[in-house]
């Protein structure tokens, strides 16, 4: 029946798209969350006011933060391929692509992570410094703990960003569903290729949101 509603779609690259769609993405997810977790915190502790202030390394991060938001990623794709090839021995493939997905998305996750800092109750925080708490117990058991169901909303955001991400990372190469179905969609005129793509990526940013839903629900009741 597939075939008979598809029948351009081989069953086979369908598959390896898919799995390198879900690899690109989770592989990024996990650098993304680390990378912006430590930009988020810098731009947290370094402003004005907080733990770690010091005016120079704030606006330093808060440029870098800002250069890389701004950069469309098709264009960070093609500025980033000497850095690529250097780093990864390639420009193609799905491994290639992660680099650029990560710098992509570190700095616009790493305002998120920024924004949920900020709420976090200062009393809380306050309390922590009376009682004598180190910078590091304060932010290990105070502030990423508080801030964690909002953190999680943000990194889920942010999957859904990474998935648009690798389909045009797709096109220029870098495998997965986007390079599916460019190449052996759009550019044969075969439709019914483009579209099969564009119901399994939909499918897939359900299941990355019902995820990221689904865990921030669970850390609010705790």
């Amino acid at each position: 029946m597939l075939t008979e509603l598809f029948p351009n779609l081989k069953l086979e690259d369908l598959t390896t798209a898919t799995y390198e769609t879900f690899y690109m993405t989770i592989i990024a997810l996990i650098g993304t969350f680390v990378f912006g977790i430590l930009l988020g915190l810098l731009l947290f502790l370094t402003r004005n006011g907080g733990m770690w202030q010091n005016k120079v390394l704030n606006v330093t991060t808060a440029s870098f933060v800002n250069i890389f938001r701004a950069i469309p990623f098709i264009i960070l794709i093609l500025l980033l391929f000497p850095f690529t090839e250097f780093l990864m021995g390639t420009i193609r493939g799905p491994k290639a692509a992660l680099p650029a997905l990560i710098i992509g998305s570190a700095p616009f996750y790493a305002r998120l992570v920024e924004i949920a800092l900020r709420e976090v109750d200062k009393g809380v925080v306050e309390a922590a410094k009376a009682m004598g708490a180190k910078t590091s117990t304060i932010i290990f058991k105070v502030l990423l703990p508080e801030s964690m169901p909002a953190l999680i909303s943000g990194i889920t955001v942010t999957a859904i960003a990474l998935i648009g991400y690798t389909a045009m990372a797709g096109a220029i190469g870098a495998g997965g569903l986007g390079s599916y179905a460019y190449y052996s969609g759009f550019q044969r005129r075969d439709f019914d290729v483009v579209l099969i793509c564009s119901v399994i990526i939909v499918v897939i940013v359900f299941i990355f949101q019902f995820l990221g839903d689904f865990i921030t629900r669970k850390l609010d009741k705790r």
